[in-house]
């Protein structure tokens, strides 16, 4: 039976196995892994495009031990969502640290609500829009 081990040791060739498949069912969105000792993967386009990864958010997960949801000031995906979360071994340490692009970070939906009736006001010319088809009809 094969198996797979992750550990604070771990490689790029130990993580590649999970991040292809993470990266499959997220619809492809970009992947990277590291383990706590050495560095890892970044996987986009549906293959590893670098195969000795560790970006500034990895390695502050590892540090921190928890979840990170950040946009990088450097690196790889520097001005992009990223979250990034640790796996830990059975007594709690952060061993690997695994992280995908927030696709969610990119929409600031509290703004758009914000700006909703403006929006709407120069896509229709008022707010609100009527339906197609609909009749506005005008208040006294």
């Amino acid at each position: 039976m094969n198996r797979f081990i992750l550990s604070a040791e771990s490689g790029p060739e130990d993580l590649e196995p999970l991040g292809l498949a993470l990266h499959e069912l997220l619809n492809r969105l970009p992947i990277t892994a590291r383990s706590l000792e050495r560095p890892g993967i970044r996987i986009e386009d549906g293959r590893v495009i670098d195969a000795n990864y560790s970006g500034p958010v990895l390695e502050q997960v590892l540090q921190e031990n928890r979840i990170l949801k950040v946009t990088p000031s450097r690196g790889a995906y520097k001005g992009v969502p990223v979250v990034v979360g640790p796996i830990r071994d059975s007594a709690g340490a952060a061993i690997t640290a695994i992280g995908i692009v927030d696709i969610t970070g990119i929409f600031d939906l509290a703004t758009l609500m914000d700006h909703q009736s403006e929006i709407l006001k120069q896509v229709c010319g008022k707010d609100p829009c009527p339906l197609p088809g609909e009749q506005v009809v005008a208040k006294r």
